[in-house]
């Protein structure tokens, strides 16, 4: 598979230009202020104009229809620090790596670029694979990791921020919801074949049985790519569950879910919920193949508040009318501001530094509204359930209160 390697420098752009999109309301720092000699006393690439920091996602293979998005949002979030003058008075450099929707070159390309390029941060991963394969890499040359996806919790580490939900504030807030709503009692697992779909349904298995007091009645996993659901479909048909609960990523969402309206399993007699889909993935189903279930996620592009209309608006100007926006791409736009935030704060560069600053920042202006980073690097936020349309955007019938978040729930280990 073709690796690639790209460097990207943002030229000034108008500030006022930028207002008119709608810039998060921050601060902006003067670098006389702060002395290269001062803020990075640990050798990363900072100079008096300019800091260089890292973004790896997958480009290509087939987690890229999921990771494009976080790509874009953390360019526009950086495009849009860049106007107001950088990071301590620095323009941000973007060093580009492609992981290729494999994780040991995940592994190997978050190495160079915390041991040769000495980037400040990096913005990137989308798995739990790639994460965990980044994540001794990570802590061993003590790098700072800003991971924007949803996942199954029961991890923390000084080097990660994560700001995506972990399984309190998704897997168990949603599978609360559709009990409640449908009197569902009877679950059907499904998931990719890796860590994250494996722990989340062991998570949702000790949730339905213990808790909801239900029953799963069917347990099943496939390779990433899979393309062929029929005999799972067979398998749905006969075991008649009360609800679908899907946690298929990838490019495997667009075989499965038009396998399923063409069997005709659609939301007029069944009831499906998932936690992997997102407008991103939609724009490769189609909506058409979905209208009607449902996705527990924290941000949905419908959400009717202005940080979000600013920032629809901004990233539709940017990457066109016809993109989309969904919930680990605005989790991804957060990473370079909560970044902005903490070194600003910290007044340094330094990582250990940045990771004792970040607890506590407040990001008002964030698209799916306010975020607080908690001493454990996840944040507060809200759940939310969304179910789809046609045209690819979901309505969002329930938003929870900020849920604070727990990535070591008791009795789900």
């Amino acid at each position: 598979m073709k690796m690639f390697r790209t460097v990207i420098r943002f030229a000034t752009t108008s500030l006022c230009v930028l207002l008119i999109s709608g810039l998060p309301n921050i601060a902006v720092v003067a670098s006389e202020s702060f002395p290269t000699a001062k803020v990075n006393t640990t050798g990363l690439a900072v100079t008096d104009t300019e800091v260089t920091v890292g973004q790896l996602h997958s480009a290509t293979g087939t987690m890229a229809i999921s990771e494009t998005g976080s790509i874009q949002a953390e360019q526009l979030a950086i495009e849009q620090i860049n106007a107001m003058g950088g990071v301590l008075g620095r323009k941000i450099k973007i060093i580009v790596e492609d992981g290729a929707s494999d994780w040991p070159t995940f592994a190997e390309k978050a190495k160079k670029l915390l041991v040769n390029d000495k980037v400040a941060a990096v913005m990137g991963c989308w798995t739990s694979a790639s994460r965990k394969a980044v994540l001794p890499v990570f802590e061993k040359e003590n790098g700072m990791l800003y991971y924007p996806t949803f996942y199954e919790g029961l991890e923390q580490s000084k080097n990660v921020i994560y700001t995506g939900q972990e399984a309190t504030q998704q897997i168990i807030a949603g599978l609360d919801w559709i009990a409640k709503e449908k009197k569902a009692k009877t679950f059907y697992l499904i998931g990719s074949d890796y860590i994250w779909p494996r722990t989340s349904n062991k998570i949702a298995r000790k949730h339905i049985e213990n808790v909801l007091k239900g029953t799963v009645v069917g347990e099943e996993y496939y390779a990433l790519g899979h393309t062929q659901f029929g005999s799972l479909i067979n398998k749905i048909k006969l075991k008649k569950p009360d609800v679908i609960y899907a946690i298929v990523v990838g490019g495997s969402n667009v075989s499965f879910y038009k396998q399923l309206k063409a069997a005709g399993i659609t939301s007029d007699k069944q009831t499906l919920l998932t936690i992997s889909v997102t407008e991103d993935e939609v724009l490769g189903i189609g909506g058409e193949n979905l209208v009607g279930f449902y996705s527990a996620m924290k941000y949905f592009q419908s959400l009717d508040n202005e940080n979000n209309k600013k920032f629809v608006a901004a990233f539709k100007a940017k990457y066109g009318a016809k993109s989309v926006i969904g919930d680990v791409t605005q989790a991804a736009y957060l990473g370079p501001w909560l970044w902005k935030m903490a070194v600003e704060k910290a007044g340094s560069f330094d990582i250990d530094k940045v990771a004792a600053a970040s607890p506590g920042i407040e990001f008002k202006d964030a698209p799916e509204g306010y975020v607080k980073l908690h001493p454990n690097h996840h944040l507060w936020s809200k759940l939310r359930i969304g179910q789809w349309s046609a045209d690819g955007q979901a309505k969002v019938l329930y938003e929870s209160g900020l849920i604070e978040p727990d990535p070591f729930p008791k009795g789900y280990q």
